[in-house]
């Protein structure tokens, strides 16, 4: 089972960045998906989670600006980060978890916010 994430880059402040979490060698519906993110110096935190019938989850400063959404069909999960902001610079990583399975971590994206 291997985590795809995809996505990250640099960005003005204010702007918008989607990421991407795709699996292969399982099926990603059954999994709840985590958005996390670790900037340097600090701990990783949870951004945004979304279970397998598609409830979402969001830490408060992700509130309102990011979306997590899930394409089940393509084994993908999507963060869209929109009015980004400079305190959002981290690396991004995604993980699966599922009771009857090891959780899965992806490789993390880069995602730089400039002013």
């Amino acid at each position: 089972v291997q985590l795809q994430a995809s996505g990250g880059g640099v960005v003005q402040a204010g702007g918008s960045l989607r990421l991407s979490c795709a699996a292969s060698g399982t099926i990603l519906s059954v999994y709840e998906v985590g958005w996390y993110r670790q900037a340097p110096g600090k701990q990783r935190e949870l951004v945004a989670s979304i279970t397998s019938d598609g409830r979402t989850k969001y830490e408060d400063s992700a509130k309102g600006r990011f979306t997590i959404s899930r394409d089940n069909a393509r084994d993908t999960v999507y963060l869209q980060m929109n009015g980004l902001k400079v305190e959002d610079t981290a690396v991004y990583f995604c993980k699966a978890a599922w009771a009857y399975s090891d959780d899965y971590w992806g490789q993390g994206t880069q995602v730089t916010v400039s002013s």
